[in-house]
């Protein structure tokens, strides 16, 4: 998109509308358009008992959107809920300018955000996703112009030019994507083997998940001096960071920052996005970042939950961690659960009580096993003692047998080395 292009905002609420109001979402959009480099001149908000089929808001209020776009020289309506391909072309027609719906907004930002191989193959890919049915709108110019008169029915005469067109340009983004995903699975299997090495190091996993622009990347370099991009915008990071935590008592662990989830994520961008997020699935422990500051952090958690459940990783451990306290007077209700944390990362306010909760939740996760090694292996004892609990130790005949209270990832190396079943 260029920069200097303008947009007006269109959103509408009807009575299947639930989670984040339609004025806040209008906002959200707005803040989307922004970071995406698009200049917001006015924005219109309806209610509907149900979306117009062939216009979405209805001819009526498509000739207001029409006029108030021409008034302030705008040249984009964005609309704040998904369109159907014969809505977007229909709206085109009548608003006299292009089209677009929240999904394809996103789908922009993400592409302008991908630094990455992996980033920009899974932003590509969720792209020509989206683009796949829609591609009628590009040729329906020509295909009216086939056929020659007389009736349809499939009479000789009836495939023209546009419709050949069409067909090639659906079998070509058909070997673009089919491309494109071979080569996202051979970067996919070097992420997966590197993340197998990572699981093989007896430290635990800690994932950062959250609402865009609620303060993951701030926390993550507050935390480990990982020094990512943390900008004040909406998908700021987008290509998962992994870095060495270090925890009270020696311990240590490991912290991964994912993409920040938004209202009505396009599900493309959550299935291109799937290998990234399998630092989730993966994680002992998922660390939910919220924005205190927001009076939308009830309905953001809700949204945050709905994708982890999408994803798989709705059943994993949690610590609620709310953040911006620095920028309210009393804090959050939730905050007083036993398994949250008040934190400001930006003003590094909190993060000593956090670092000793992840530990006391890692305590708790521990696993107790017996097993009997040789005593050759000085590495998986020494092991043990720095990041465990040893409970019996016993050495004889060149052999140790000894019972531990040790992370799920220690528990598994020591059973490979095990000369007794654990």
């Amino acid at each position: 998109m260029l920069e200097t292009e303008r947009a007006v905002l269109v959103g509408v609420e009807t009575r299947l509308s639930h989670g984040i109001a339609t004025a806040d979402s209008l906002a959200e959009l707005g803040a989307l358009a922004k970071s995406a480099g698009v200049a917001v001149t006015g924005q219109v908000q309806q209610k509907m008992k149900a979306a117009d089929p062939r216009t979405f808001i209805g001819r009526g209020k498509a000739g207001y959107v029409r006029d108030m776009a021409h008034q302030h020289g705008a040249t984009l309506a964005i609309f704040d809920d998904a369109l159907s391909p014969v809505q977007a072309r229909n709206l085109e027609e009548e608003l006299q300018m292009r089209v677009i719906d929240r999904s394809q907004l996103i789908l922009d930002i993400f592409a302008q955000r991908a630094r990455s191989l992996e980033g920009k193959l899974q932003v590509e890919i969720a792209q020509l996703s989206y683009l796949q049915p829609r591609l009628t709108r590009q040729w329906a110019h020509l295909s009216r112009q086939a056929g020659g008169g007389g009736a349809a029915g499939g009479r000789i005469g009836i495939r023209g030019p546009g419709e050949t067109q069409l067909e090639v340009d659906r079998r070509r983004l058909r070997e673009r994507l089919t491309r494109l995903r071979t080569r996202l699975h051979q970067v996919e299997r070097t992420r997966s083997i590197q993340r197998q090495r990572r699981l093989e190091v007896p430290w635990p996993t800690v994932a950062l998940v959250g609402y865009t622009n609620s303060g993951k990347s701030t926390l993550m370099n507050a935390l480990t001096e990982a020094r990512v991009e943390a900008a004040d915008r909406p998908f700021s990071t987008l290509d998962p960071t992994i870095r060495r935590l270090k925890l009270p008592g020696k311990a240590e662990a490991m912290l991964a920052d994912t993409v920040g989830f938004i209202h009505r994520l396009p599900h493309m961008l959550v299935e291109a996005f799937k290998a990234t997020l399998e630092e989730v699935r993966v994680a002992d422990l998922l660390l939910h970042v919220v924005d205190a500051s927001s009076p939308l952090a009830d309905e953001r958690i809700e949204v945050v939950d709905r994708v982890l459940e999408e994803i798989g990783a709705g059943g994993k451990p949690r610590l609620m961690v709310f953040n911006k306290a620095d920028l309210i007077e009393h804090a959050p209700h939730a905050a007083h659960a036993f398994n949250a944390v008040e934190i400001s990362a930006l003003k590094r306010e909190g993060l000593e009580r956090l670092l000793a909760t992840i530990a006391r939740t890692f305590s708790g996760l521990r696993q107790e096993i017996a097993v009997t090694l040789s005593v050759t292996r000085g590495d998986l004892i020494a092991m043990v003692r720095r990041d465990g609990e040893i409970l019996t130790e016993e050495y004889a005949d060149g052999v140790v047998s000894m019972r531990a209270l040790v992370s799920a990832a220690v528990a598994g190396r020591l059973r490979k080395a095990a000369l007794s079943p654990a």
